[in-house]
């Protein structure tokens, strides 16, 4: 398995971890929560407007718009109201995701 398809599978299992550890304690169903933050991987459009579109070696954070520090500001405020917490913590995750592969 490459570092690329290991990033990809992270963003599939810990988001799934997550919606498993706290479906039952929010009272929403596990389908549910994966589906929201799943649905935030669309983040990622942002790298269409990179050229090239995939660069193994570059680092996502400060350098995508829907990934850069102002905008993380906001997915930190979209989890902190009840309506979008889901859609907020779907977004950190991914960004803390692709922080991990940054340093790594």
């Amino acid at each position: 398995m490459t570092g690329a398809q290991f990033h990809i599978l992270l963003h599939l299992l810990v988001p799934l971890a997550v919606a498993l550890v706290a479906a039952p304690r929010v009272g929403r169903s596990v389908g549910y929560l994966l589906a929201v933050m799943l649905a935030t991987m669309l983040v990622d459009l942002d790298h269409l407007l990179a050229t090239p579109i995939y660069d193994p070696l570059r680092c996502s954070i400060g350098f995508h718009p829907l990934h850069s520090l102002p905008a993380i500001g906001l997915y930190v405020g979209l989890a902190c109201l009840a309506r979008t917490r889901w859609v907020g913590v779907g977004l950190l995750i991914h960004m803390a995701l692709d922080a991990i592969d940054c340093v790594v």
